[in-house]
């Protein structure tokens, strides 16, 4: 049966990638468009394995704001580049927890924002979808809706799974940027967060992955993809930070719920308690 092209939102380039909708289509997801199936096939066809990091990933943020929920009782979560809902999300796994867990979706594209909302409208009491930059900590977290949905004097569970590797250096300061969010965040609130790693790569793949990825737009912001070593994805925690057990470990070994086995190009990812 011939495939039904997703709607296009207004303000969206169905002729540029996006590496939400990438992550999307590897996840197996169905909001996603020729362009963006195209470049994860290109990807594919050099990283055999990205479909699995991908699901790597995916299971990573969903143990972490299990674990931040359980052990630290943390019940408000701001998902930072949240992406497309796809395939297990924040608020279903929070609220196998705390069934009245609050929950903020940030991302920049529109298309996340236009499919999250319409997914997500049963509960506009306890979830929202902001369309914002999250390069701009003082404008998400000043957006009404983040204000009128958290109570700031508890603690709130942020999360920044697979979307600082979007992030260069000179242009948005992912150190400085983390460090604006963490500040503004009550005692007792945790940072789940994973970025890809040059541990154990192939120069050739991660090479031609980033070439796919120079094409990469949203919201006519570039999006290419920066691999960062193990001291510098580190250091995104900022100075001393108190990681739970066990650390900064590649996404994959971080609590699995089941056996897992060891991927080639790595994702690390930790928990800091704040």
């Amino acid at each position: 049966m011939p495939r039904t092209p997703a709607p296009v939102p207004a303000g969206v380039d169905p002729t540029v990638v996006s590496p939400a909708r990438v992550y999307d289509y590897f996840l197996g997801g169905k909001d996603n468009y020729a362009v963006d199936r195209q470049a994860a096939q290109q990807i594919s066809e050099v990283l055999p394995e990205a479909p699995a990091i991908a699901r790597a990933n995916r299971g990573f943020l969903l143990r972490t704001v299990q674990v931040m929920a359980h052990e630290l009782g943390i019940d408000q979560f701001l998902d930072l580049g949240s992406g497309l809902p796809t395939q297990g999300s924040v608020h279903q796994s929070v609220r196998a927890i705390h069934p009245n867990a609050r929950v903020v979706y940030v991302d920049l594209d529109p298309v996340v924002a236009t499919h999250a909302r319409a997914l997500l409208n049963d509960k506009p009491d306890q979830t929202r979808v902001v369309e914002a930059d999250i390069t701009d900590p003082a404008a998400v977290l000043q957006d009404p809706q983040v204000q009128e949905l958290f109570d700031w004097t508890r603690p709130i569970g942020l999360t920044a799974v697979a979307v600082l590797h979007f992030m260069e250096d000179e242009v948005d300061d992912p150190y400085q940027l983390l460090d604006a969010y963490r500040r503004a965040l009550p005692s007792g609130s945790a940072l789940a967060l994973s970025h890809v790693t040059d541990v154990g790569a192939d120069p050739h793949q991660v090479q031609c992955a980033q070439r796919i990825y120079d094409t990469a737009k949203v919201a006519e912001r570039s999006s290419p993809l920066v691999i960062r070593s193990p001291e510098q994805i580190r250091n995104l925690f900022g100075a001393d930070p108190v990681l739970m057990e066990p650390g900064l470990v590649p996404v994959e070994q971080w609590r699995p719920d089941q056996q897992q086995h060891e991927l080639g190009l790595q994702v690390l990812g930790g928990v800091q308690c704040l």
